[in-house]
């Protein structure tokens, strides 16, 4: 498995409230939810290979 690094930022609390079913359902972390979808967006704009981050 490739080492990871924990990312440090902030987030307005609209965006923490808005996370906070989705963590609940997917029984797991805000880091991991945010891992997880992180690298929809720049994938999205074509930015990302699809499989780069499988």
């Amino acid at each position: 498995m490739a080492e990871t690094h924990p990312p440090g930022f902030r987030v307005e609390p609209q965006i923490e409230e808005t996370l906070e079913k989705p963590v609940k359902e997917d029984h797991r972390s805000v880091s991991s939810l945010v891992e997880k979808i992180l690298p929809e967006c720049p994938r999205a704009d074509g930015l990302l290979q699809s499989e780069a981050f499988a």
